[in-house]
This record gives structure tokens, C-alpha cells and sequence, in this order.
């Protein structure tokens, strides 16, 4: 990079220059940035069974923001979530769902879980020659190197039938904690001279279960904290179908690309700060303000410092209160909701009463604040991310896994996007771009 920095710069200038675009084309050619109006109105790009978000209601002709709704399957998350919460895990359950269109009988839920349970297990020396071989501090990163590796273990890897993908889609559902929090500890190893932990999954336990027990070296955990990281994972599996790792999942689809290539790419799509890490920001702002504000109990102050935040006077200086805020949500995001009760009752378990003061606190006036700083053409309020950081913290789970957690969550719903659209797709998904370069005269090269 020293060698080549000068080079890097000037060109890097270049492309700026080359690239740049002017505002105000994207109004006069109508282009909708982010595939969204200024109204925060969405393209429609597909339809779908799957799943709905509310965030707006008619009344009187008038589209009114309301308070948020999730709905799989014709279900609403929430009733959901309370349907099992006190009587057994919910992963497995909502994956049937999500993935079949239908709640499981007692029976099919057995089988169900059974079959990912079959599934957790990995290619001979596939641990030790792919993960442990080439640790990242990028757990995403090696999440996707894993993926893709296996892909030359399947004999059918071409074979887009649904029954094949089907099978694909349950292998790598039942194996995503594994290639997580193995690639975690290979990296906690090898970078931190740290132990190193690699437990076998457990056939006997829920997904949640597992991911505790096979990321903490005593194998221990309580009930109410796997209880709350499975309602985690359940309100992290599937979102509407028009956020970015699922478009992508699903652009990459129509072109007949195999299933291990369209997870690799929704990976991708997941781990940027914008989508999947985006309850790491929080965390990591939460930690400044705590370190800056003497007393967390005075609103004032507490205020005061995230008027700075939004002045891009503190924390990162990007002028963002993270964990406020969605892109379809207006008065509220239903899985903050139905998330800060169990998230309360983990606190008090864990001696942590005052953070979770604070986090009330800031998810009471930082829409006030917001709202003063800016014009918003919806509510803002708290999103599921604000939230989850907080209790992966208080499950001592290591910043590095805070993003691979939510995609063991989303390949549910990526495998359902997955099997929908190729059961209905006939064209690959190619959106079109305005082209507003200007024509030049050939310049031959003695003559530049």
C-alpha cells in the first residue's frame, strides 16, 4: 500500500471526479434512490407469500402512519412469539413455517427437528482444514469462505429442483451455528491467544441451546438466556422480503446460480453496517455515551450528548443515532416491542437494571431529538437493533458474532425467498439505469 499510495490517491481522485453524480439528475430523471421515493414509498420488485410489514394505514383516502406490524405467513409475529415462549423453543417451529407455509402438528415439529438436527455436522477435517487454517477477525468473512468450500462437497450442487434445493437450504440451516462460532473460536485462537473451544452440536437441544453451548468454554448456560436468544433469532428470520440480503438472495437466484453461491452473496449483502451490523454500531455508540456521560440518570445530559451525536460532534462524527429509526417502520418496529420485555427480565437477571434504564431513556427521547433536528415524513422510533446488541452483550456474546447470529436467523428466511422464486420465476431480475454520460470523440494515443 506505501509503495503504490501516491498512485492510489490521484486515481482514487479520478474516480471521484469520473463518477460523481449530480443530485439533481435523479429528480429530473425520476430515478428512485434505494430503490425508494422521498416519501420512503418502496419499487414494488416481486410478490410473495412469505411475509408483510405494516407500517401505514388508510384513513379517510389519507395513508397514516400506524403502529408496526410483522406478519409470517399470514401470522402475526407477535402472536407468534407469545404461542411458544413459555412452552418450548421457537426456532425450529417458525422455520417450518416460513419455509412450508404452514404451523407444524406436534408430530411434523419432531421430524422437523430431527432432520436439522441430522444435519449439524460437517465434512471429515472440514473444521480443521477450512476454518481453522485461515481464521479471519471478519467472522462474516469466514462464514462465507465456509459456505462456498462446501459447495464442492455436493455431488447436485447445479441441481435447482426444488427437493434439491430444499435439501441444500435445511443442510446449511442446521450447520450455519457451527461454521459461526467455530470460525469465531479459530480466530479467537490464532488472533487473541485464546483457548481453543470446538464442541459438538447436540442433537438433544434447540438451536439457541446449541449456539450458547458450543460458543462458551464451560458449555453452560441458563434457560431464560437461550430462551431470549431464541425469541432473537425468531424475530431476525425473515423481514418483509424487500431488505437487501433477501433482494439479493433473490437477484441472484434468477440468474440460476446454485443455493451455496446465493447465500455467499446474501452474506455479503448482510454484513455491511447498513443491514446486519448495524446493532454493533449501536453497542459501540451506547459505550461512548456511557463513557461521556457522568450521570446516566440525568435526561439533560443524556440529551444534550445525543444533540451532539446528531451535530456529528460525537461518537463517529456521522450525525446518526443508531437504532433509531427504519426504512418501512414509522411509529414502531413490532420486534422492539414484543424483544424489550424479555430484554428487561434479562437485565434483572444479570444485575444490569441501569443500562436497561438508560436504553428506555434514550428510546423515549431520541425521536424527540430527531424530530427537532430534521423534517421526517414518517415516525422514528427504536428498531429491532437497538435492542439486540444490548442482550447479545449480556449473553457475553463477542462483538465478532454479533452480525453471523442474525444471519444463523435469516437463512430461513433467505432458503424460503430462495424456493419461492424459483418456483415462480421466469425472467432474470434486471433493473435498468438511466445512462447520462456524454459522448466523446475518440482522442488516439499520441495525441492525449
Amino acid at each position: 500500500m506505501k509503495k503504490n499510495e501516491g498512485y492510489l490517491i490521484e486515481h482514487a481522485r479520478l474516480c471521484r471526479e469520473a463518477d460523481r453524480l449530480e443530485p439533481e439528475l435523479f429528480d429530473r430523471y425520476e430515478v428512485q434512490r434505494g430503490l425508494r421515493d422521498k416519501n420512503g414509498n418502496g419499487v414494488v420488485t416481486g410478490l410473495t407469500h412469505i411475509s408483510r410489514i405494516d407500517s401505514f394505514q388508510m384513513v379517510d383516502g389519507v395513508k397514516t402512519p400506524c403502529e408496526g406490524k410483522l406478519w409470517y405467513r399470514g401470522y402475526d409475529c407477535i402472536e407468534l412469539v407469545n404461542g411458544f415462549r413459555r412452552k418450548r423453543f421457537g426456532f425450529e417451529e417458525i422455520a417450518y413455517l416460513l419455509l412450508f407455509g404452514e404451523l407444524p402438528s406436534e408430530e411434523e415439529l419432531k421430524q422437523f427437528g430431527d432432520i436439522l438436527a441430522a444435519a449439524r455436522t460437517l465434512p471429515t477435517n472440514f473444521t480443521r482444514d477450512v476454518i481453522m487454517k485461515a481464521p479471519s477477525r471478519d467472522i462474516m468473512n469466514s462464514l462465507t469462505r465456509s459456505v462456498l468450500t462446501l459447495a464442492s462437497y455436493d455431488k447436485n450442487l447445479g441441481d435447482t429442483g426444488i427437493e434439491n434445493v430444499l435439501r441444500q437450504c435445511l443442510a446449511l440451516i442446521g450447520v450455519f451455528p457451527m461454521l459461526a462460532v467455530y470460525g469465531y473460536h479459530a480466530y479467537n485462537h490464532y488472533e487473541n491467544d485464546e483457548s481453543m473451544y470446538i464442541h459438538r452440536p447436540s442433537r438433544k437441544l434447540s438451536t439457541a441451546e446449541n449456539l450458547l453451548m458450543m460458543l462458551r468454554p464451560d458449555k453452560k448456560y441458563t434457560e431464560l438466556e437461550a430462551r431470549v436468544l431464541d425469541i432473537a433469532l425468531v424475530l431476525h428470520m425473515e423481514h418483509g422480503g424487500g431488505n437487501n440480503s433477501t433482494f439479493t438472495t433473490r437477484v441472484v437466484t434468477s440468474s440460476g446460480s446454485d443455493t451455496y453461491s446465493v447465500i455467499a452473496a446474501a452474506l455479503s449483502s448482510l454484513k455491511g453496517p447498513k443491514h446486519g451490523g448495524a446493532n454493533i454500531k449501536v453497542v459501540e455508540m451506547m459505550r461512548d455515551l456511557e463513557a461521556n456521560v457522568s450521570d446516566w440518570a440525568d435526561e439533560d445530559a443524556v440529551r444534550a450528548y445525543l444533540k451532539k451525536i446528531l451535530n456529528r460532534e460525537a461518537f463517529d462524527r456521522k450525525g446518526l443515532i443508531y437504532g433509531m429509526g427504519h426504512a418501512v417502520y414509522s411509529l414502531s418496529d413490532p420486534r422492539a416491542q414484543v424483544f424489550k420485555g424479555f430484554v428487561e427480565q434479562l437485565a434483572a437477571a444479570k444485575g444490569r437494571e441501569k443500562d436497561f434504564a438508560l436504553y428506555s431513556m434514550i428510546e423515549r427521547i431520541a425521536p424527540q431529538v430527531i424530530s427537532e433536528k430534521a423534517r421526517i415524513y414518517k415516525g422514528v422510533s427504536a428498531n429491532v437493533d437497538f435492542y439486540s446488541g444490548f442482550v447479545y452483550s449480556m449473553l457475553e456474546i463477542p462483538l465478532e458474532m454479533y452480525t453471523p447470529i442474525f444471519a444463523i436467523a435469516r437463512i430461513v428466511g433467505w432458503s424460503a425467498h430462495r424456493i419461492e422464486e424459483l418456483i415462480n420465476m421466469d425472467k432474470i431480475i434486471r433493473p435498468a439505469y438511466k445512462s447520462v454520460m456524454e459522448e466523446k470523440e475518440y482522442i488516439p494515443m499520441e495525441e492525449r
